[in-house]
């Protein structure tokens, strides 16, 4: 069948089959750090503020080393198309290589971090309990990075079901440790925020021994730790020029959010814990929008193999609907359940409690405001990644999120007196010029570009979802 002639129910079934799998592995990891802040919202809000900042922190870092993840996806889903085992191989292995560079370079960052989060104006409470989850927690970051690896590099090869089942078990490991050690049950010692780290820890190195085994096992054409010690400086190059790019981009992103958590931190404990409560909530609906960025980028990844741009502009307006839909749903249920979504995180015995719950309840209701542009960019940048098309996207990101967004935050949440709910609207004003850039590149740039390389030469192709 010509792919530039699938239905669009048929694009639809295609990317709810690869999609829906990449969905559940991300809403199963949103679940790691959602136990992680309903246990210690539950064991203190002091606790539950003081690691809404530690994650704030620890994911700037963290997400900018994905981004050599991210790069190896595209790769590989290009070169799956076209049956070339051999860059499959070389594109995964340095991929890893660069993830464990990366995170020796930033572990001191996390290690001396409650010093750098002093200067950030937070308290010296804060910052000491924040600094002893980071400095813990900082060690799992190598094996997360390096599952993230061969998460993209299975997933561009359509292995979405052991994805989802992999983060599912890691998710079970952290709640079993979060109860065991943050509480002190099952005979183990109460350690608090501490006991949240470790617990990360371990469903890092779960998830690591889970995916390694399956790759080896289940991969043996690909031979992914033979000789893994070999240097491949060609494809090095190759993964390190793709990855900084998007690395950039989501620190560009998030430190949108990061920056509102730090803002927060100067408001108080109230105010950052229900941040970090209306933010838990957004971030479940955006790891369905991230999934269908997933299968975007796997997809364009493959009609690029192919040369194959009309496939490519269907499936882009099939994902794109879908994330729309989804985005719909989520607008109704923050705008009618505000109080049992916040009041979920928070014990009901916490004299805190009215209050985060009252500030959570109206951050939800601006929230609802940038579903929409959220979904569209994240999926939009997912459909350019799969072209390979990454340094004009982290350009646009940067300016979006940096040049409009930080700054709309603090004029709207203090200039203007609006605090939370005005550092929130930052959000939106950078989201929304976000998705339009990233949507004007694609329609606008990169899709007429590459029908312009292939026109009368485009070749028919067999879909293969």
């Amino acid at each position: 069948m010509n792919t530039a002639w699938m239905t669009y129910p048929q694009h639809i079934r295609a990317v709810l089959t690869l999609g829906l799998p990449l969905i559940g592995g991300h809403l199963a990891q949103f679940a790691i750090g959602l136990t992680d802040t309903i246990m210690l919202g539950w064991y203190g809000a002091e606790s539950l503020a003081a690691l809404t900042l530690a994650t704030a922190f620890f994911f700037v870092f963290f997400l900018m080393g994905c981004g050599f993840a991210w790069a190896v996806m595209p790769l590989v889903a290009q070169a799956a198309a076209s049956d070339d085992t051999q860059t499959v191989r070389r594109v995964t292995r340095m991929g890893l290589w660069l993830s464990g560079l990366y995170w020796a370079a930033v572990m001191p960052l996390l290690w001396f971090s409650g010093a750098i989060l002093l200067a950030l104006g937070q308290t010296e409470a804060l910052a000491a309990d924040a600094q002893t989850y980071l400095r813990i927690a900082g060690f799992g970051m190598l094996p997360a990075l390096l599952v993230m690896v061969l998460k993209s590099y299975l997933a561009a090869l359509e292995r979405t079901r052991v994805v989802l089942l992999v983060t599912v078990l890691a998710a079970i490991a952290n709640g079993m440790g979060n109860y065991a050690l943050i509480f002190g049950n099952w005979g183990a010692p109460e350690l608090g925020i501490a006991g949240a780290a470790i617990a990360a820890i371990l469903s890092q190195l779960t998830a690591l021994v889970a995916i390694a085994v399956y790759t080896q096992r289940r991969m043996p054409q690909h031979a992914m730790f033979q000789r893994f010690w070999r240097a491949d400086p060609q494809m090095f190059a190759r993964v390190f020029r793709l990855g900084v790019p998007i690395g950039l981009t989501t620190l560009a992103e998030v430190g949108l959010f990061e920056a509102t958590a730090i803002m927060m931190g100067w408001l108080g404990t109230v105010p950052l814990a229900a941040h970090g409560i209306a933010l838990q909530t957004a971030s479940a609906t955006f790891m369905v929008h991230l999934g269908f960025g997933n299968v975007a980028t796997i997809r364009a990844g493959n009609a690029l193999g192919r040369n194959d741009p009309e496939h490519l502009a269907r499936g882009a307006r099939t994902v794109l609907g879908l994330s729309l839909a989804m985005s719909l749903m989520t607008i109704a249920l923050f705008l009618t359940l505000p109080h049992l979504l916040v009041g979920a995180f928070i014990d009901p015995a916490d004299p805190a409690r009215e209050a985060i719950v009252a500030t959570g309840v109206t951050l939800l209701a601006v929230a609802a405001l940038f579903q929409l542009v959220d979904g569209a960019q994240v999926v939009a940048l997912g459909i350019l990644r799969g072209m390979q098309d990454t340094r004009v996207p982290m350009i646009m990101a940067i300016a979006a999120y940096w040049g409009v967004g930080i700054p709309a935050s603090y004029v709207f949440g203090f200039v203007l007196g609006g605090e939370a709910v005005g550092i929130w609207l930052g959000l939106v004003f950078g989201l929304t010029l976000a998705a339009l850039a990233m949507l004007w590149r694609f329609w606008g740039q990169s899709l007429p570009g590459m029908r312009g390389q292939n026109a009368g030469h485009l070749a028919p192709a067999t879909d293969p979802h």
